[in-house]
């Protein structure tokens, strides 16, 4: 995915949740509902980290410098770390606080079926932003689970819009689960009760999401199939016979790190050297493309001792 590939996700999700942001304070203003408005903040939050989203990968653009000589790319990850901040504090703590509060302090609702139809409908819409996002992950999972994608992806962007609509889902879910057990029990701790459960799911995926990113941000090497690339084309069988050692980091989404020492074949000239390093970084930098940055040592393989 290039710098701007996941942005038509983000701007879906920004304007979806938006939306629905506003019409959740509004409903839960009229309804009284602590798990609508438990909502309404989870809404909130998550519009302010699509915006977050967007300035990490403006900020990513930015030109090398001296004092940044590989470049701003991590601000992607950085702003997605946030992100994950940001939904665990203002989204997860505020509804398990208000949660338990409402279980303590049970409130009636009034007009429920105001937030019956408000609920709907930001189903209706976050089911659209989730569906844009999922689309648009489908050429970088290239069939593979989106569990999975979540787990091993380097772009940080669609695993965080991904996970945060399929929670919005499921928290709206409970939300209007609680909401109609209220109305059909007459009691309002259901209420406090769906607010606590949305709180416990934000968590849930905040702590999944800042593990993720956490490891981003550290530094990640490339993918397995990317390692057996780079190391399949390092070598060419008459020149550089094989890889000694070999290290990865992404800088960024889209820019890898690759250090390498490799075997030359013993005899060969300064220039027939050369030669077959250029040789090899245009055959690595063809398989794959994100290898921007090449440091490849040629040394002579010597056997260790037993």
């Amino acid at each position: 995915m290039s710098a701007s590939g996941g942005k038509k996700a983000i701007f879906a999700a920004l304007s979806a949740n938006a939306g629905i942001a506003v019409a959740k304070f509004v409903g839960a203003l009229i309804t009284g509902s602590g798990s609508m408005l438990a909502e309404a903040v989870h809404s909130l939050a998550d519009t302010g980290n699509q915006g977050l989203l967007l300035l990490g990968q403006k900020r990513a653009q930015q030109e090398a410098d001296e004092l940044h000589q590989f470049g701003y790319g991590r601000n992607r990850y950085f702003y997605s770390f946030v992100v994950a901040l940001v939904l665990f504090t203002l989204g997860s703590m505020y509804a398990i606080w208000e949660g338990i509060h409402k279980i303590q302090h049970p409130e009636e609702l009034s007009s429920p079926i105001v937030a019956v139809v408000i609920l709907v409908i930001a189903a209706m819409l976050e089911g659209y932003s989730f569906a844009t996002a999922m689309k648009e992950s489908a050429a970088l999972r290239d069939g593979v689970g989106w569990w999975r994608f979540i787990r091993n992806s380097r772009n940080p962007e669609l695993p965080v819009v991904i996970l945060e609509d399929s929670g919005a889902l499921v928290g709206l879910l409970i939300a209007l689960l609680a909401v109609v057990l209220t109305m059909l029990t007459d009691n309002p701790v259901w209420d406090g009760i769906g607010t606590l459960g949305i709180g416990v799911l934000l968590g849930f995926i905040a702590v999944v999401l800042i593990v993720e990113m956490k490891s981003l941000l550290i530094g990640e090497g490339a993918t397995p199939e990317q390692i057996r690339a780079i190391e399949a084309n390092l070598t060419d069988g008459t020149h550089i016979d094989r890889v000694i050692h070999l290290r990865t980091e992404y800088l960024g989404p889209e820019e890898l790190l690759i250090a390498a020492k490799v075997a030359i074949v013993p005899g060969l000239e300064i220039g027939d050297i050369a030669t077959a390093i250029d040789a090899a970084e245009e055959r690595v930098r063809a398989a794959v493309p994100i290898a921007r940055l090449m440091y490849i040592e040629p040394d002579l393989y010597r056997t260790q001792p037993a």
